[in-house]
């Protein structure tokens, strides 16, 4: 049987109900936001023998990358597959660990200053921006690429969109490219309920975006949780620190077909052209049912006003969730030990009588700016080898969930087992602590899919197991998230100066209208405003840039 029918088999009622810590994947930066000081991890000054060259032929290279936490350990650098990859290859990495909380800062002091490691690893380095206002700092590669990494340019033949996405408007190749293994057809944030509260009130599942209003008026009104207070329930919870619009597109609204990119410029593709949501109809129409819910108290208060934490807190309140509705990478990646109340909703209709579901493949799974070379790399020759061995099936499985034997087992057959962790964490957290998971160069074939098994009952396992329920929609959904298309540096100067005012100003108006309602008598002048600030401009780089990615890829 293949993994993707293994995977559709396994029974979801068990998997709904079953007790998880897992975490979130991809880009989403939810799952852990605590910082650290920036830190790194140095090699011993001396090395073994490499398989190509004694102590004294190796190369040292100061390669900077960032984690999300510092919770999460980073001793698999200088272990495991990491030290075999650089004992093959006759070289010694000394890794400088920054951590998300305060990268934006050091980010800014090292490039301000020129003093630059040999490399950048991990696309949550550099921004696109980043990179078009420094190219001086950095090596062109595709003469580099042609002669030193077989295995990379066999994968640019067998899938020409890691190709494009690898090339800058002017067919220039400043970083390698990732594409994730092992991922779901519903590449995204699913919705969750709390069955517990249905079964409570003795309520179907919801079906259709009326009868989600229905049930979640129900849920505040009705002492949903049992215990004899019928005002301490809340619907659905929000926070601050989050992009509430761009997240509520995806993640709430999308009954009404408002599916937008996770690169938060609010675009997307309705049936092939590219559509700013905040002017389309489907986007007023949407904003008023968030804000009649607003008004009937479904809506936490405090959702465009609380911290992050306090959301999680509701969800994840002991004694049993204080929320009726989440959207999740995975339910316990959210709820944490509550799991067990949420079960995955299948696809609400909307108005327009369809499904809507969040397709983020080429934004969450497919990336470039894995890894960059700066002009300091004494010899990039060797450190391109090094990396081209990252595209292999053995090797992405292994920066994906952790090196053989102490993450996965190698049954001796050609296949292999991603073990359970054995100290109680999740198998989330686990990878996340024993490799780079969504970070540096990767390709695994899919033929090499089958040959890999996950647990049934945690992370990406739950992941592709739930994919059955709404995966069976995504070829007839007409609305997707904006591709990752490539900008000029002309016209990543002019987005940014644009975006910053535009995004504001619809994000601003998003909270007034939810809150305060009136967006039938101030839409008119709402879209008047955003012609002034250049929306227009903006749609034109938008579109110019959407018909260079199709160029790219052939079509």
């Amino acid at each position: 049987m293949s993994y993707w029918k293994k995977a559709l088999s396994i029974g979801l009622a068990a998997v709904m109900t079953a007790s998880m810590l897992a975490g979130c994947g991809g880009n989403n930066k939810d799952t852990a936001q605590s910082g650290g000081n920036t830190a790194g991890t140095q090699a011993s000054d001396t090395a073994e023998s490499a398989d190509n060259g004694t102590s004294e032929d190796i190369t040292t290279y100061k390669i900077a990358t960032v984690r999300w936490t510092d919770a999460w350990p980073v001793d698999f650098l200088e272990s495991g597959f990491m030290k075999e990859l650089e004992e093959k290859h006759g070289i010694k990495i000394e890794w400088q660990v920054y951590y998300d909380n305060d990268w934006q800062e050091q980010k800014s002091l090292l490039l301000a200053s020129g003093d630059l490691p040999d490399a950048f690893f991990g696309s949550i380095c550099l921004k696109d921006t980043d990179i078009s206002q420094n190219k001086d700092y950095f090596l062109e590669l595709t003469d580099l690429i042609d002669q030193n990494m077989p295995n990379l340019k066999a994968v640019f033949e067998k899938e020409p969109e890691l190709l494009a996405r690898a090339k800058d408007r002017n067919g220039e190749i400043y970083s390698l490219v990732k594409k994730l293994p092992l991922r779901p057809e519903v590449c995204g944030n699913i919705l969750y309920i709390n069955k517990e509260w249905l079964d409570n009130l003795n309520l179907e599942v919801p079906t259709t975006y009326e009868e989600l209003e229905n049930v979640l008026e129900a849920f505040v009104t009705e002492d949903a949780d049992g215990d004899g207070d019928p005002n301490n329930e809340i619907g659905i919870t929000g926070a601050s620190s989050l992009n509430a619009l761009s997240g509520c597109l995806r993640n709430y609204l999308f009954p009404f077909g408002t599916m937008v990119s996770r690169d938060n410029n609010y675009m997307s593709l309705v049936d092939g052209k590219p559509v700013f949501m905040p002017v389309e109809e489907n986007y007023k129409e949407s904003v008023k049912w968030f804000s009649d819910m607003y008004q009937k108290g479904i809506i936490d208060p405090e959702f465009f006003t609380q911290e992050d934490a306090m959301r999680r807190s509701k969800l994840q309140a002991e004694g049993g969730s204080q929320v009726g509705l989440v959207s999740a990478w995975t339910a316990d990646a959210e709820t944490g030990l509550n799991v067990g109340q949420f079960v995955p909703l299948e696809a609400i209709t909307g108005p327009d009588g369809k499904h809507h579901v969040e397709n983020a493949q080429n934004f969450l799974d497919i990336s470039d700016r894995e890894l960059l070379i700066t002009k300091n790399c004494q010899n990039p020759e060797k450190l391109l080898a090094w990396a081209d061995d990252f595209y292999t099936d053995l090797a992405s499985m292994q920066t994906f969930y952790g090196s053989i034997p102490d993450q996965i087992q190698d049954n001796g057959d050609g296949t292999y087992d991603v073990l359970v962790p054995s100290d109680g964490s999740s198998l989330d957290t686990s990878a996340w602590s024993n490799s780079m998971r969504d970070f540096g160069p990767k390709y695994m074939n899919p033929e090499f899919y089958d040959k890999v098994s996950l647990p049934a009952d945690q992370g990406d396992g739950i992941k592709l197991a739930e994919d059955a329920i709404n995966g069976k929609y995504i070829a007839d959904d007409n609305v997707i998230g904006f591709p990752m298309v490539k900008y000029t540096d002309e016209e990543l100067t002019q987005l940014t100066t644009l975006g910053t005012d535009i995004y504001k100003y619809v994000e601003a108006q998003f909270a007034h209208w939810v809150v305060d309602g009136g967006i039938d008598e101030e839409w008119d002048a709402y879209l008047k405003q955003l012609d002034s600030m250049g929306l227009q401009d903006l749609m034109n780089i938008q579109n110019g840039a959407y018909e260079a990615y199709l160029q790219s890829m052939g079509k």
